[in-house]
């Protein structure tokens, strides 16, 4: 089986790419949802058996941050991507090197991503 082409390639990394940032997303979601589950606790005043809960808090936080934090360097990542993935789109349409399954993917994971992006 031949290796695969430069376009298979870069369509698989626009994609796991995406993959990736949803994944994040989700962790966002869930870091915010547990941090403002325990800022109730400390509001509504639960008993704090270990006297800690500010300290959980506090840390639970810097989480929420951290994954902020990974956005930035994934969106430049995913641009990159995108902007390999559009010129090698070019190139195999003009040389007619890629089959025409190969080109649907990778014009999909294309808009896919630049829908995502907006």
């Amino acid at each position: 089986m031949p290796p695969p082409s430069a376009l298979v390639i870069a369509t698989g990394a626009v994609n796991r790419l995406l993959k990736e940032e949803a994944s994040y997303h989700k962790e966002l979601e869930e870091q915010e949802a547990k941090a403002k589950a325990q800022e109730e606790k400390i509001k509504s005043g639960q008993d704090d058996e270990d006297g800690n809960a500010t300290y959980i808090l506090k840390q639970q936080n810097l989480v929420v941050e951290q994954t902020k934090a990974v956005f930035g360097p994934l969106r430049d990542r995913i641009a990159k991507a995108v902007e390999k993935l559009e010129d090698l789109i070019t190139v195999e349409e003009k040389t007619g090197a890629a089959t025409a399954e190969e080109l649907a993917n990778a014009k999909a994971a294309l808009e896919k991503a630049k829908a995502e992006s907006s």
